[in-house]
C-alpha cells in the first residue's frame, strides 16, 4: 500500500483544571500527561498498518523533534520510512489540550505553503519507488504542501499503470485534479466548498452530475452522523446509515475511512463492500478518543 500525502504529529497534552488564571479569564490546565500520535497520511498509514497490510507513507517532515517523534511513532510499526522527504519547514504539529476529556483549544504549528524544486523532485522520486510495489494508492490531502500538481500527476500516472485503485480523500486545492481516481471521498462541506453551491442529496442527476465534472469512477461523500452516499459512474446511488453508537470523538475517522477502503479494494472488494466496511470501522473509531486505530476483530464485533 503507497500512502501519498501530508503527514503531521499529534500532540495530547491532558490535565486538570482547579483554578482560573489570574493573568486572564482562561482556565489553567496542571497537564498530567503528554502524548504523541500520528496524524494526517501517518495516521492513514498506521491504520492501514493496523490491519496487517504493508504500507510506504510518502511525506514531508521537517528537521525537527517532532519529526524525529514522526518516526519512532511509525518504526514502530514496520511501516518504510525510506520515503520520508526532509523538507526546510517544521513538521505540522497539532497540539491539543485536554483536561476532564474536554478539549479546551488547539495550536497548530506550520508551514502549509506548497513544497518547491529540489522538494518535488525529490517527492516525485518516493512516489515512482512506492506506486511501483503496491496493490493500492491512497492519496491524503491536507493541504500542507506535499500534494503539489506535478505529484498528484505522478502519482495517478503510476496507479493507472498498474490498474491498481487510487483512493482520494481531498481538501480544497486541486480539488479537480484527480481525474481517473477509483474512489473520491469528500465530506459535504468540502465538496459544496469547491463547486462554490449547495449539494442536493436528494437528487441522483445534481450527484451524478458532480460525478461526471470530478472524472473519477465513485465519488463517496461522507455525511457525518447521515452515513454515507456512493455514487458510481454506471448510474447507480446507494446510502450507507452510519453504524456509530456513540460519538465520543471524531478525530481520525475520516482516516480510518480512506485506510479501510483501500485496504478492501486491494484485496478484492467491490467499491460498495469497502465503502460498508470503512463504515463500521468509522462507527468504531468514533467512539474512541483523540485518532484511533480500528482492528478487523472490532469491525466484526460492530457487525455482529
Amino acid at each position: 500500500m503507497a500512502v501519498v500525502g501530508d503527514a503531521m504529529l499529534d500532540v495530547y497534552l491532558r490535565g486538570d483544571v482547579e483554578r482560573i488564571s489570574p493573568e486572564a479569564p482562561v482556565p489553567v490546565v496542571r497537564v498530567r500527561e503528554r502524548t504523541h500520535a500520528l496524524g494526517g497520511a501517518a495516521n492513514v498509514a498506521h491504520n492501514v498498518a493496523a490491519l496487517g497490510a504493508r504500507c510506504e507513507l510518502v511525506a514531508a517532515l521537517g528537521r525537527d523533534a517532532a519529526a524525529d517523534a514522526v518516526r519512532a511513532l511509525l518504526g514502530t510499526l514496520g511501516t518504510e520510512s525510506r520515503a520520508l522527504i526532509t523538507v526546510t519547514r517544521p513538521t505540522t504539529t497539532k497540539t491539543r489540550i485536554v483536561a476532564r476529556a474536554q478539549q479546551l483549544v488547539r495550536v497548530d504549528e506550520e508551514d502549509d505553503g506548497d513544497i518547491t524544486g529540489p522538494e518535488v523532485a525529490a517527492v516525485l522520486s518516493a512516489v515512482g519507488r512506492a506506486v511501483a510495489d503496491a496493490d493500492a494508492v491512497i492519496l491524503e490531502d491536507y493541504n500542507k504542501g506535499v500534494l503539489v500538481a506535478p505529484v498528484i500527476d505522478a502519482a495517478m500516472e503510476a496507479a493507472g499503470r498498474r490498474a491498481v485503485p487510487v483512493i482520494v480523500d481531498p481538501k480544497y486545492r486541486n480539488f479537480f485534479r484527480y481525474r481517473g481516481a477509483t474512489i473520491f471521498k469528500p465530506n459535504r462541506r468540502e465538496l459544496e466548498a469547491a463547486l462554490g453551491a449547495s449539494v442536493d442529496l436528494d437528487s441522483p442527476h445534481a450527484l451524478h452530475e458532480t460525478l461526471d465534472r470530478l472524472g473519477v469512477a465513485h465519488l463517496l461523500l461522507t455525511l457525518g452522523e447521515h452515513g454515507m452516499a456512493l455514487v458510481g459512474s454506471d448510474g447507480t446511488t446507494e446510502r450507507v446509515p452510519t453504524t456509530a453508537r456513540a460519538v465520543y470523538d471524531v478525530v481520525g475517522a475520516g482516516d480510518t475511512v480512506t485506510a479501510y477502503l483501500a485496504v478492501m479494494l486491494a484485496a478484492g472488494a467491490t467499491p460498495l463492500e469497502a465503502a460498508i466496511v470503512a463504515n463500521y470501522a468509522a462507527g468504531v473509531e468514533v467512539g474512541k478518543s483523540g485518532a484511533a486505530t480500528v482492528s478487523a476483530a472490532e469491525v466484526l464485533a460492530a457487525h455482529a
